[in-house]
């Protein structure tokens, strides 16, 4: 395997057989999760946008190599959307003190984030259709990233006043 191909498929996981999108967001949750906890969540944000621009280059030669756009095995854009999810749920969550709110910012984000990268609404999915290249693929799945984050804070809030 290329290290292009190994970018791309976020260490491999979006070769998985069925659901790749899914998978290779589920790996890149605790990626995520080890960064903020380890190195912050600066570090994370930083990693995010490295990963975003380097991704849409990646994608751009790996379609003029391939000659086919999106393909369900590049999950890279998965990764990113997954992590800037949690990270601004991450951000609300430090604001809560109740029982299981860092597992619930973990469950919700990336349920939150699979739910606006499957159901694709609004501008996700005019994003999705109507660019082409690196750019489609990775920005769809940034706004659903941030669409999910928003959510999941929503979420965590609300739960939060039910305690």
């Amino acid at each position: 395997m290329t290290m292009q191909k190994l970018f791309l498929t976020f260490f491999g996981t979006g070769l998985a057989p069925k659901a790749p999108g899914t998978v290779g967001s589920l790996a890149a949750l605790p990626v995520g999760a080890a960064i903020i906890y380890y190195l912050g969540i600066e570090s994370l944000f930083m990693l995010t946008i490295a990963v975003t621009i380097i991704g849409i280059f990646e994608v751009n030669k790996y379609e003029k190599l391939t000659g086919d756009h999106d393909q369900s095995h590049i999950v890279i854009d998965e990764a990113v959307g997954m992590w800037l999810s949690l990270m601004i749920a991450y951000s609300t969550m430090i604001t809560l003190s109740y029982p299981y709110v860092e597992i619930l910012t973990l469950v919700f984000s990336f349920a939150a984030f699979r739910l606006f990268d499957i159901w694709k609404p609004s501008t996700i999915g005019w994003i999705d259709r109507e660019w082409k290249g690196g750019y489609g693929v990775m920005m769809d799945d940034v706004l659903a990233g941030v669409a999910a984050g928003l959510l999941t804070a929503l979420l965590l809030t609300g739960v939060g006043k039910l305690f």
